[in-house]
């Protein structure tokens, strides 16, 4: 199963500079199929770090291409908390950094 259609971003590069979009394309096509991982699982994987990143907008388009995989809104939701995890507790780990003179 490969992806949908190209988002605007990748049509505004293909036009800007069609080589580099070709080889973003391989990638795509090399990596975004079911593997070890399941196409779903994949998406649900950028749909994480497009949340990480502050994309809102991919968020928003990655979780109605997930649903398309048959990604259940349970997964979904808790890709969401998992994407909160993982942004969240690095902030406390390096936070933790102004006490560690005081821990010796």
């Amino acid at each position: 199963m490969t992806q949908p259609t190209p988002v605007n971003w990748q049509n505004v590069l293909e036009k800007a500079n069609p080589q580099l979009q070709k080889s973003v394309n391989g990638v795509r096509e090399v990596l975004m199929v079911d593997g070890a991982l399941s196409l779903k699982t994949k998406t649900l994987m950028t749909m994480l770090c497009d949340a990480l990143l502050g994309h809102s907008d991919g968020v928003a388009n990655i979780a109605r291409r997930a649903r398309t995989l048959g990604a259940t809104e349970a997964e979904i939701a808790e890709t969401v908390g998992v994407a909160f995890y993982m942004g969240g507790l690095p902030v406390l780990v390096t936070g933790a950094n102004a006490f560690r003179d005081q821990a010796k």
